[in-house]
């Protein structure tokens, strides 16, 4: 697996190349776009909200202080809606650039591995997007990288990214319509951290059980007398 970890580590490391580009240019809108929002009106703070949040697949957006922004101006339902629509927007176009790179990928890697990985990302595939949408980087990272499995459909990858991104849209959503905002930003953070955390605890008890039921109900062929 190393090649596949080779090719996860230049992810990371391109993802934190144009972020770094981005933060040295101190563009105001991709470090605070807290005054660009609330003064642009609601359609166009909706539009450069959402917006915002499609571009984090490439560039370092504060996309928690924008989920916010989208409760504190929006409210709860609508500030979830408009966050829910950007993250999956984002991890859409993650997920499309890996198809695309799907074929480079082929090159970069051998097959023995290449198989390798195909397995575990369709049995693990869809966790892992789940519990890594909170995370900076491992997020866009994991939506590219599934985009380039033949493991993982469109339909699945929208599934998991959905239920990976709500629980946070939600928790920011009603951080900034209560005016909790900045100074619950961390707080709601390790919040959605520990509600990825307990998805795949859950996850793996799952799968563990599943495998025991499994085991249990096959024949003992050993001990059969035929």
């Amino acid at each position: 697996m190393r090649y596949y970890i080779t090719v996860v580590l230049a992810l990371m490391m391109l993802f934190l190349a144009l972020f770094a580009l981005v933060e040295a240019a101190d563009i105001t809108l991709l470090t605070d776009p807290t005054q660009q929002l609330v003064e642009a009106g609601p359609l166009m703070a909706a539009v450069i909200g959402v917006g915002l949040l499609i571009a984090d697949v490439v560039l370092p957006v504060p996309s928690s202080l924008v989920m916010v922004l989208h409760g504190a101006l929006f409210g709860i339902v609508l500030g979830t809606l408009l966050s829910l629509t950007g993250s999956l927007g984002a991890a859409l176009v993650g997920f499309a650039i890996g198809r695309r790179g799907g074929p480079l990928l082929d090159k970069l890697v051998l097959p023995s591995e290449r198989r390798h990985a195909e397995r575990l990302l369709g049995r693990w595939g869809a966790i892992a997007i789940v519990i890594t949408r909170p995370v900076p980087l491992l997020a866009e990272t994991t939506a590219v990288l599934a985009g380039a499995t033949r493991s993982i459909s469109w339909r699945r990858f929208i599934t998991a990214t959905a239920t990976g991104t709500m629980p946070m849209a939600v928790l920011y959503a009603a951080a900034g319509a209560t005016a909790a905002g900045a100074a619950s930003l961390g707080m709601v953070f390790a919040l959605v951290l520990s509600l990825a955390a307990i998805t795949w605890l859950v996850e793996r008890g799952l799968t563990a059980r599943a495998r025991h039921t499994a085991s249990s109900q096959t024949p003992n062929t050993a001990d059969d007398p035929s």
